[in-house]
């Protein structure tokens, strides 16, 4: 009787191992044929990662960059934008000439995460316009607004600027400084608070650093051009000659 039950006990472990064994077997084949069949459609749509563009044309206008400008790889350039020879548009900006220019003038910077824009009009009856003129360093996260800068200022991070501010020559803004519409900077002094208010002259010294300044980080700003292709928009107007003057590449 024992070699009965041995015999059962046998036979049952050899029916579930072959029928567990034809389980597998038909499963691993399934999947073969799956993956024969499976295969990416030549149609399927090949998306652009990155997700963003620098140069966004509005109508008949087009962002200029000069050939030796550096701007950043995920900064915005939008509408009726002008960047210089030697600026630098740094890491997350956003420059919006949907409405009005925006001039960044030679030699100038536009640090990280800033956002200028330009209205129609000002409410001043200025210049709506946004310029930024030559040797200006613009600290990061400053928000700037149909002002107009000239040339060889500081203005400190976090700051603002709103509608017909002017900044004169040689003039330092301390960091977080809000000025508001219509405001004048005069020339050579120091200005800071909210709303920015006058606090010293600057000394002849201090006024020397400031075109200084935005010299050495034009030299850095080379460091991470040397690490991109060639970009700007001069392209477009050797197109324009080369149809003009008939010429096929």
């Amino acid at each position: 009787m024992a070699t009965s039950i041995a015999a059962r006990f046998s036979r049952k472990a050899v029916a579930s191992a072959f029928s567990g064994c034809r389980y597998v077997t038909a499963s691993r084949s399934f999947s073969a044929e799956a993956a024969k069949t499976i295969s990416p459609s030549s149609d399927r749509v090949k998306w652009d990662y990155r997700g963003q563009r620098k140069i966004i044309p509005l109508g008949q206008w087009v962002p200029k960059v000069a050939v030796d400008a550096y701007v950043a790889p995920n900064v915005v350039l939008a509408g009726q934008v002008t960047v210089n020879d030697g600026a630098s548009v740094w890491n997350g900006c956003v420059l919006r000439g949907d409405l009005n220019k925006i001039t960044v003038g030679f030699c100038s910077n536009v640090q990280e995460r800033c956002v200028i824009h330009a209205a129609w009009s000002s409410p001043t009856g200025l210049p709506a316009e946004t310029s930024i003129e030559r040797f200006v360093t613009v600290g990061a996260y400053s928000l700037l607004r149909s002002c107009t800068i000239e040339p060889e200022c500081i203005i400190g991070q976090h700051s603002i600027l709103m509608e017909g501010s002017l900044v004169e020559t040689h003039s330092i803004l301390e960091a977080g400084s809000v000025v508001p519409p219509g405001r004048r900077i005069p020339t050579g002094e120091l200005w800071a608070g909210n709303p920015a208010r006058f606090v010293r002259a600057l000394t002849h010294e201090e006024t020397l650093e400031i075109p200084k300044l935005a010299v050495a980080i034009n030299d850095l700003s080379k460091e991470h051009f040397s690490e991109f292709l060639l970009y700007s928009t001069v392209y477009l107007e050797v197109e324009k000659l080369k149809k003009s003057l008939g010429i096929t590449i």
